[in-house]
């Protein structure tokens, strides 16, 4: 069975951090680019992250950029998102999806369930 899990989700505090992973089954990720997605309640989905397949170039948000890395492990069949420096408005269903190969934007052939991320005092 082909799929996409995420997790690493939850409870954190402003200024903190997590780390999220996107671990495939059924499939190989190696020639998949990558993406991370959020959406927060009421507002529409947003693209944080991507990391390549070929070279491992990665491209961010303005909004996370310098504050979260994403990494992939091949051996692993994982992709990593590192937030750190967490704000309240980074609060979000975190979901990741495959990417044909270079972050083109699409089409997204395969996504997990998303993990709960609440940054909150």
């Amino acid at each position: 069975q082909v799929q996409l899990v995420e997790s690493g989700g939850g409870l954190v505090q402003p200024g903190g951090s997590l780390r999220l992973s996107c671990a495939a089954s059924g499939f190989t990720l190696d020639y998949y680019a990558i993406d991370w997605f959020r959406q927060a309640p009421g507002k529409e989905r947003e693209g944080v992250s991507c990391i390549s397949s070929s070279d491992g170039s990665t491209y961010y948000a303005d909004s996370v950029k310098g504050r979260f890395t994403i990494s992939r492990d091949n051996a692993k069949n994982t992709v990593y998102l590192q937030m750190n420096s967490l704000k309240p408005e980074d609060t979000a269903v975190y979901y990741c999806a495959t990417d044909p190969g270079t972050c083109a934007g699409g089409p997204y052939d395969y996504w997990g369930q998303g993990t709960q991320v609440t940054v909150s005092s």
